[in-house]
């Protein structure tokens, strides 16, 4: 029975508790480098091609609206 008893244990610490630490690790990485992922791409600017990409594009719907509210 003592045989028993000390497989179960290693099996307790060693699995049980390991992959559990294992799990705990992983998720703390993954929350907190979502949380970084999240932070910089809220307070990075648009690139200047993507800014007078979409002026321009507000340019044309403005020009459509108007032309649209004309006829």
């Amino acid at each position: 029975m003592e045989t028993f008893y000390n497989i179960m244990l290693g099996y307790f610490f060693g699995f049980a508790l390991g992959v559990g630490s294992a799990l705990a690790v992983m998720y703390t990485i993954y929350t907190n480098g979502f949380k970084k992922g999240y932070k910089m791409g809220a307070e990075s600017s648009a690139p200047n091609e993507n800014r007078s990409s979409r002026s321009g594009l507000l340019q044309l719907v403005q020009k459509t609206k108007s032309s649209s509210h004309a006829s």
